[in-house]
């Protein structure tokens, strides 16, 4: 493989770093790109911080050691929250973190009180705390951690109808805490969630916006490649599932043919 040829890697266990992916490419056509489900590691929200701090950077180095990438992106608030030291350290290529928007979103914020939807690996983790006294120490941050939107995030690229109680259920868990009904802007800390962002909107109060950092990150990756050569050409795209089974290739077509030119399909 050429230099011009090494494709930026996205790491998400499942297709939330599609909401990462997609801008990245609107930036970067020119890119060869790597996608990695790490479905047999789904979900990360639910493990525990020992799990994925195990996990992602021996993954990682493997990734790495196959497609031989230029720059990688964890495309996952959760494994960059709790791993993306580790793998800088033991990677000798950029590495590109994913986290929560809680800058922009005090920024946007009237009421003063923004609400925080993540996983629960994510909400609870101190880095979180340590953005909420950076950048919205005058805001009141409240926070919800959801396994249930991930999977309902997987389960609209599957073709799968709403399921709108439940997406009404994660909503509550934000809005029902005290001082809830004055939240106006929500991150969604987690890069599955932009993906339902129009349900998450469905079933809001019609003032409440919705902020996450997927331009942020692609703006990042356009910046750590500029001047750097790429292949003659539009870049190529290829979706790696780290368990081949019928259901990653059932999602497959769908998912990362259609919708984010993704026209190579493997198992690792």
């Amino acid at each position: 493989m050429t230099e011009r040829d090494a494709p930026i890697l996205f790491l998400d266990s499942g297709v939330g770093g599609l909401s990462v992916l997609a801008p990245t490419r609107a930036l970067l056509r020119h890119a060869n790109v790597v996608y990695v489900a790490d479905n047999a590691g789904y979900p990360y929200g639910t493990k525990t911080e020992g799990e994925i701090a195990a996990r992602v950077p021996a993954l990682l180095g493997r990734l790495s050691e196959r497609y031989r990438p230029r720059l990688i992106v964890i495309a996952c608030n959760t494994a960059s929250t709790i791993a993306l030291g580790a793998v800088r350290a033991a990677l000798d290529v950029p590495v590109v973190g994913t986290v929560p928007a809680i800058k922009p979103a005090a920024e946007a914020s009237v009421s003063r009180v923004i609400g925080v939807l993540g996983t629960k690996a994510t909400v609870r983790q101190p880095y979180v705390d340590d953005l909420a006294a950076r950048f919205a120490a005058d805001c009141t941050v409240l926070r919800h951690g959801s396994a249930d939107l991930v999977a309902l995030a997987e389960a609209k690229l599957a073709g799968m109808a709403p399921d709108w109680a439940a997406y009404r259920a994660v909503m509550a868990g934000l809005l029902d805490q005290p001082g809830g009904e004055r939240i106006d802007v929500v991150v969604n800390a987690c890069t599955h969630f932009p993906l339902v962002a129009d349900e998450l909107a469905a079933v809001s109060p019609g003032h409440m916006r919705f902020v996450d950092g997927g331009a942020g990150i692609a703006r990042r990756v356009a910046y750590l490649t500029t001047g750097q050569d790429w292949p003659a050409g539009g870049g190529t795209g290829r979706a790696v599932f780290t368990r081949a089974d019928d259901a990653a290739f059932a999602l497959a077509p769908a998912l990362a043919l259609a919708r984010f030119g993704l026209t190579r399909i493997e198992g690792l």
